[in-house]
This record gives structure tokens, C-alpha cells and sequence, in this order.
């Protein structure tokens, strides 16, 4: 691999700039582990330049005073200016973190364009302020305004879509940003920043400033910043809870899941593993919503164990920019380092039916086996922690209450999945469950419909028009005479 990806600047104010620091962030290839260059590590002067430049194109005649159809018609056009850098896209999330190609080029290329392909259309359809009569004096004109400056926080194991879940709707309420990609995936980011640029998106709206964490603490206290929009970890997402609640600040938390896939007893075994790669071990389960527990009945919990073990035999693991493969590297070598102590956890809680090792013939590269237990109790690590890797653990129960109090064992509750014959059936169990999304026979996030968690899975929703509305306040005026 002989390109260099090495970028010196960063993108602030509508301007490629130089860093305020020497500090550099090392890009490293998931499939080899070989280094691919350098970008910069943007230090605190750079977050103050991001935020002022932010302020200033908050409240410039060039960005406020844009028409709902125009700022609509710029959202289209960012639009087409990613579509256009799809592939570029897709290939450098996929060396940065593992994302297998042809999930990177759905996801992280083809993903970002509907949301903002969304987000202009909904707001073209936006309404008038809503004038209501008053109580008192003649009436009140109530008015959804930009909440102001967003500070967007993104990860790295969907780093476009996740940074376009909060970029897209930010800019249709109106709002400018400061994003902060994660050090394990930027060079998705400059691509965008590029796009913006192409696309005309005013100098100062949009910002990108890759940083480590304490940076990012940083910028989530910023005295300039209005909100924050924050997608990790639980830990993580607890101390810019505990910040924004000082601050009395304004703020979006998608955090962690550990899901269950419920099968009932009348379930066709086939149709779930027609949609196991992408429901349970999307990203080589590196993602928040995966069903990573799956509740079988006990009466054919040894059969079905048997039959999912061998279909995960079949996954191919590999290069990740091949489009046959189904399992590509983790993110890192430190995340490998996670993964693997939760399997030598397991181990001790449970039986490796499948997996549990790396692989023999991937000698470089942060690749492990997708990776099945079995005879486990719900209550062990394995079935309660997020692994965040290719590890699944199947556990057995006993009629449908059974299964509804598993699946509601835990400290997470963001999604999960019902499998049943019967979809009536599917939906009298997907009710009972305490998540903020659930699918019946499957599960895809869909752009119009709002996607969150409940208890240690987050605060507030992305998509959907009520992530539009995340970023607006109401202000009313009240005429009185």
C-alpha cells in the first residue's frame, strides 16, 4: 500500500489552516497494520478558532439570512458533492477501522447523502411561524430558531454517517458546528470538509477539528458552544452529561447497547441467518445496536446453537476492501487487546462453540475470529458487557416471559430484534422490551424515524424529524396591543 494519506491542515473558518500545535495523529491501516501517514492533532487555540469561526457564521447575513429553500437547496448540493467522493469515502473508513467494503459503501458513502437528501426536503416543507391567540393582549407567534453552535462528537466506528446524523440536521435547523472526528478515523473527515467546500457551504458553518480527549472536554465546556451532540461510550458520555448539566447546556447522548435477538419458538431459523451478519456482527460488531445476545428457547437451544456456529463458519474473514468479505480487523490494537479479555472472560463463564481465537492465516492485522458461546448465565460479563466485537453468546429460556425478562436484564436498552413466524406474536414481545428501537425480523435504522436508547443507552434521539428538532429552540413573541 503506497499512498501517502498525510494532510497538514485543518479546516476551520472555510479555510485550510495550519494546526496551533506539532502534535500529529498516526493513521494505521486495520488489514496490515502499516502506517499510512499523518494529520494533525488539533490542540485547544484551534478548538477557540473553530468555535469563534462558528459564532461568526452563526450570526452572518450569509448563513442567518438564508431562505429556508436556499439553505434547503445547499443541503442538496453538499449532498451530491459526498455522493461524488463515495468510493474515496467508503475505502478510507474501511482502512481506518475494518469496515468491511461493501457495508462502508452502503453506510458511510451511500447513508450520509439520504440523510442530507432528508433533512432539505423536510425542511423545504417547513411551515410559517405558528401564530396562536392569546389569553391575554391579541396573539403570539411562536418560532423555531437554531439553538446556535454544535459541538458534534463522533466515533470511530461509523465516523461519516454518525458525524452526518448530527452535521445534517444541525445545518437544516440553521445551526453552524465544531466537529470532532475520533483520532481512529480522520481522513473521512477532510473528505467531507472538501465537500463542503465544493458544495458552497458558507466559511465558518462547518468545522473539523480531530482531537484526542482532552481536547474534546475542552470543547464540550466551551463557553461558545450552545450544544452538545455526543455519540460512545457510556463512560464517556456520563462526564459530558455531568459537564452539560453544570453548564445547563443542551445535549444528545448515543451510547453504548448490548441487544438481544429474541427467536421464539415458532421462528424460521433460516430467515435470521439470512440477516445474522448484519443484525448481530454488523462491523465486525463493532456497533452500538448489534443484537449480540441471542435468546433461544430451551427446547431447541442445543440445535440452534449447532446451526448458528456453522453458518458463522462460513463468514469470510479478510481484506477489508474485498468485497466478499464479511469480517474484516478491528479498529485497533488496543481494541483488539479489549476484545480478546472479554473472550478469555468468557471462557471462564461460558463454552467456545465457534471462534475465540485470531485467525491462523491473518498474521498482520487486529483480526478476531467471529466468535460464539454457549451454556452461559444472563447475568455473566459476556451477556451483560459490551464487547463491541465479533462475540455473540446464546442463552436458553423458557416461554416468552422468560425471554422478555432476559432481553430487560440489562443496563442498556437501545435495540434489539423479535424473530417469529407470526408477526403479531413478534409484536406483542417487541412491546414489552425496554429499548428505545426494536425490529421485528430483522433490523435496519431508517432515516424518518427516530433512532436513541434508553437507560444507559442514551439521552435524546438522532433522525427522524425529531432530531430536526433537537436543534431548535422556540422563541414567542407575544403581541399584547
Amino acid at each position: 500500500m503506497s499512498s501517502n494519506y498525510t494532510r497538514n491542515h485543518l479546516y476551520i473558518g472555510g479555510e485550510w489552516i495550519l494546526p496551533s500545535t506539532d502534535n500529529k495523529i498516526e493513521i494505521i491501516c486495520a488489514s496490515t497494520e502499516e502506517r499510512l501517514g499523518f494529520v494533525p492533532e488539533a490542540g485547544k487555540l484551534d478548538i477557540d478558532k473553530a468555535v469563534d469561526a462558528a459564532r461568526s457564521a452563526l450570526n452572518s447575513a450569509e448563513w442567518r439570512d438564508l431562505s429556508v429553500q436556499e439553505r434547503s437547496a445547499l443541503l442538496v448540493e453538499f449532498s451530491n458533492c459526498i455522493a461524488k467522493r463515495g468510493a474515496d469515502i467508503a475505502n478510507a473508513v474501511s482502512l481506518q477501522n475494518g469496515m468491511p467494503v461493501n457495508l462502508s459503501s452502503s453506510f458511510e458513502a451511500g447513508f450520509p447523502v439520504g440523510l442530507l437528501q432528508y433533512y432539505a426536503a423536510k425542511i423545504a416543507e417547513e411551515s410559517e411561524p405558528d401564530i396562536r391567540m392569546s389569553n391575554f393582549g391579541k396573539e403570539s407567534r411562536v418560532e423555531k430558531i437554531p439553538v446556535g453552535v454544535v459541538a458534534a462528537i463522533v466515533p470511530w466506528n461509523f465516523p461519516v454517517t454518525l458525524a452526518m446524523s448530527k452535521i445534517a440536521p444541525a445545518l437544516a435547523a440553521g445551526c453552524t458546528l465544531v466537529v470532532k472526528p475520533s483520532p481512529g478515523t480522520v481522513l473521512d473527515s477532510y473528505l467531507l470538509a472538501e465537500a463542503a467546500e465544493e458544495a458552497g457551504i458558507p466559511k465558518g458553518v462547518i468545522n473539523w477539528v480531530p482531537a484526542d480527549r482532552e481536547v474534546a472536554s475542552y470543547l464540550v465546556n466551551h463557553p461558545g458552544v450552545n450544544k452538545v451532540a455526543f455519540t460512545g461510550s457510556t463512560e464517556v458520555g456520563r462526564k459530558v452529561a455531568a459537564d452539560c448539566g453544570r453548564l445547563l447546556r443542551p445535549v444528545s447522548l448515543e451510547l453504548g447497547g448490548k441487544s438481544a435477538a429474541i427467536l421464539l419458538d415458532d421462528v424460521d431459523l433460516d430467515k435470521y441467518l439470512e440477516s445474522m451478519s448484519a443484525v448481530s456482527l454488523l462491523n465486525n460488531g463493532q456497533t452500538c445496536f448489534s443484537c449480540t445476545r441471542i435468546l433461544i428457547p430451551k427446547p431447541v437451544y442445543e440445535k440452534s446453537v449447532r446451526t448458528i456456529a456453522e453458518y458463522m463458519k462460513t463468514l469470510k474473514v479478510g481484506d477489508p476492501l474485498n468485497e466478499a468479505t464479511m469480517i474484516g480487523p478491528l479498529a485497533s490494537a488496543e481494541h483488539r487487546n479489549r476484545v480478546e479479555k472479554y473472550i478469555e472472560i468468557g471462557k471462564t463463564e461460558g463454552k467456545v462453540v465457534v471462534g475465540g481465537e485470531r485467525p491462523k492465516n491473518h498474521k498482520r492485522g487486529w483480526y478476531v475470529e467471529p466468535t460464539l458461546f454457549s451454556e452461559v448465565n444472563s447475568k455473566s460479563n459476556i451477556c451483560q458487557e459490551e464487547i463491541f466485537g465479533p462475540v455473540l453468546v446464546a442463552i436458553p429460556y423458557s416461554g416468552d416471559d422468560e425471554a422478555v425478562q432476559i432481553a430487560n436484564d440489562s443496563k442498556y436498552g437501545l435495540g434489539g430484534s423479535v424473530w417469529s413466524s407470526s408477526t403479531s406474536r413478534a409484536e406483542s414481545v417487541a412491546s414489552r422490551i425496554e429499548t428505545g428501537t426494536i425490529g421485528i425480523n430483522g433490523y435496519v435504522p431508517a432515516i424518518g424515524s427516530p433512532f436513541g436508547g434508553v437507560k444507559n443507552s442514551g439521552i435524546g434521539t438522532e433522525l427522524g424529524p425529531e432530531a430536526l428538532a433537537a436543534y431548535q429552540r422556540y422563541k414567542t413573541t407575544y403581541y399584547i396591543g
